[in-house]
């Protein structure tokens, strides 16, 4: 057996060429691809300005003491320099094992779980429900669609002022109850009304999403699928189970998805419904801003480490959530 040499380089024929190193590689990249990095450019500088720094700089300062008496700040003409301290874990030790903790965190936190499954339960229950009406052969169908997409291209504010207004003790709510000899509850200020009024106009304002994301998924199902079935002597029940719910198997896990992240870190109802006078009612972002920005002194350090523990539990939930999907399509596939 012969092996081919080349005279020149000394390798046998057939061999490799050694890897080149990782400049002439980025070197190589950027002369190949230069215009996508131009075009991503402008994008990658805004994101991080945007999202990248304050987020460095939020894990920074869950790391001191700082608060609004020992940062850095400008009176008139004086400049006083920041005197807060790196303690390192101490905020995280002080929310999560404190002597406070259940009160600060914990309380907080099984009720945002709470407020999320219902609300989200809810989006899909009801959104399901409507997506299903509007996809049959109704007259006037459109302008049910429209109607029922009010909630979610009205702006939310207005939407969540509104039923502040309606709920409030003077409110049509509470007076159409009085007209019917029924119990007036207060719902902007006992515990329990507030959380039932909460989830209430949160499910107002995020049913039309999942009725349009879910209306969208019944429409790409295959209706030679439902004539099959029909043929077969399903019922409407077996139909349901068998062929839609299948088919909306990856409209529904993407938009359960987005449904919780956004219910999770849903601010502007909870905030706008009570502010800050509703300490039993807030979810865990709500009670962040409060902790940095609705007390004196501010504590800047605990509120960013709610932030970053934030973070950290919807990561740690999307990579389960994912994981278990993934398990269950490899299972059906088998």
């Amino acid at each position: 057996m012969t092996v081919a040499i080349d005279r020149a380089t000394g390798r046998r024929r057939g061999d490799r060429a050694p890897r080149p190193g990782l400049g002439r590689r980025l070197r190589h990249g950027y002369q190949k691809h230069w215009y996508a990095y131009a075009m991503i450019a402008p994008v990658a500088v805004v994101l991080g300005v945007l999202v990248l720094y304050p987020l460095v700089y939020g894990l920074y300062l869950t790391l001191t003491d700082a608060n609004s008496l020992n940062t850095a700040r400008t009176i008139g003409v004086n400049h006083i320099d920041a005197t807060y301290k790196f303690i390192g874990l101490g905020n995280y030790q002080d929310i999560l094992f404190g002597p406070t903790s259940y009160d600060r965190f914990w309380s907080h936190f099984i009720w945002t779980i709470v407020w999320t499954a219902l609300c989200v339960a809810l989006h899909y229950t009801i959104g399901l429900a409507l997506a299903l009406l509007l996809d049959q052969k109704l007259r006037g169908r459109t302008f049910y669609r429209l109607i029922l997409i009010l909630p979610w291209a009205v702006p939310t504010f207005v939407t969540v002022f509104g039923w502040r207004f309606m709920l409030a003790d003077g409110g049509i709510i509470n007076a159409a109850l009085h007209a019917l000899h029924l119990p007036e509850p207060s719902w902007l200020e006992d515990t329990f009304w507030q959380r039932f009024a909460a989830i209430m106009v949160n499910t107002w304002c995020g049913v039309p999403f999942m009725m349009v994301s879910l209306l969208g998924g019944l429409q790409s199902i295959d209706g030679t699928l439902y004539e099959a079935a029909e043929m077969d002597g399903a019922s409407a029940w077996q139909r349901f189970r068998y062929v839609t719910l299948p088919g909306l198997r990856s409209v529904s896990s993407t938009v359960v998805l987005l449904g919780i992240i956004w219910t999770f870190n849903q601010f502007a109802v909870i905030f706008l419904l009570f502010g800050t006078t509703a300490p039993d009612a807030q979810i865990l972002v709500t009670w962040a801003y409060y902790l940095g920005f609705g007390q004196q002194p501010r504590d800047f350090a605990q509120s960013a480490a709610y932030g970053i523990l934030l973070l950290a539990i919807l990561i740690v939930f999307t990579s389960f959530y994912r994981r278990w999907l993934n398990r269950n399509e490899q299972q059906l596939a088998i």
